[in-house]
């Protein structure tokens, strides 16, 4: 027993060799981990690297495809007949583009590179880059004279059973509007409503009265449409009607009409339509219109 308690009993420098073999052995041990944690970080940001570098590359082919697909290949085309998009997508503005639609709503065609610029007003540098991939018809390049180009052109657009007679913009249906290129299902009844509101056009400059109707639209109405029959038009008469009578005219709510009763009131009797002018809210660009539904007098 005493033997064996003996191989436990150690002196003090034995007990000192023990302990710095324990430290040498934990002090391994970490130097062990560490180094295996560094070396699966670098190999962690190593594959991290790998794969973004494989990520960018396909982000960089889905870059080019889209380009590719963005990019417009441009084929020979007749200029005559250029859509909004195709317009758009050639680098055209929609002004540009909406000159050339006006024009040809007119049975008009252009017949080369510098006519079309007259007409859509592009830049140089534009007309450029497209008028190489104009293509015209054959016997617009031929050496005819004017004469015989005329009846081409007569020929080329003629349509069976089809008049170009001037409608009445006072009898046309929304169906008759919405043949107009910039006219759809809602600014055909909104200019019918606003027709039925004034009880008829009196003059044609009124359709530029027609809330969201572009003027460049307008045109190409009264290109198809002339006010042909005019409505009887029963005049206010501003020295004895009241706010309510007054605010029945399109062109005056009912504040500006209780302004005009208020001045009448004020004066004692408005002695010209130009007066108006002075009130409160009046719109004054309106007055030629406005004028047309006013009289100053009792009608004998």
């Amino acid at each position: 027993m005493n033997k064996f308690k003996s191989h436990f009993k150690f002196n003090k420098q034995e007990r000192s060799g023990i302990f710095f073999l324990l430290a040498i052995i934990v002090l391994l041990q970490l130097v062990y981990a560490f180094s295996t944690s560094i070396f699966q970080e670098s190999t962690s940001v190593a594959n991290k690297i790998e794969l973004d570098g494989v990520a960018q590359e396909q982000i960089n082919i889905l870059k080019e495809r889209t380009l590719e697909n963005d990019s417009l290949k441009i084929y020979p085309f007749n200029p005559n007949y250029i859509t909004d998009y195709r317009g758009y997508k050639l680098g055209m503005s929609t002004q540009e583009i909406d000159r050339l639609h006006l024009y040809r709503s007119s049975n008009k065609f252009v017949n080369s590179a510098e006519e079309f610029q007259n007409v859509t007003l592009i830049s140089d540098s534009l007309l450029q880059k497209i008028a190489p991939y104009f293509k015209f018809p054959e016997w617009v390049k031929s050496t005819n004279s004017q004469k015989s180009f005329e009846a081409n052109v007569i020929k080329f657009n003629k349509k069976p059973n089809v008049t170009n007679t001037v409608k009445d913009l006072n009898t046309a249906s929304a169906q008759d509007l919405k043949v107009i290129y910039g006219i759809g299902e809602k600014l055909a009844t909104r200019i019918i409503k606003f027709r039925d509101r004034l009880g008829g056009f009196l003059i044609e400059d009124q359709l530029y009265d027609v809330y969201g109707l572009k003027p460049e639209v307008a045109q190409k109405v009264l290109m198809k449409f002339k006010v042909q029959t005019k409505p009887e038009i029963v005049k206010i008469n501003v020295n004895t009607a009241n706010a309510s009578e007054i605010s029945k005219l399109v062109y005056l709510n009912y504040q500006v009409s209780s302004n005009i009763v208020a001045y009448r009131k004020q004066v004692g009797e408005i002695k010209s339509i130009d007066e108006l002018k002075k009130i409160e809210g009046f719109p004054s660009d309106k007055i030629n219109r406005i004028t047309l539904y006013l009289t100053l007098k009792e009608k004998l």
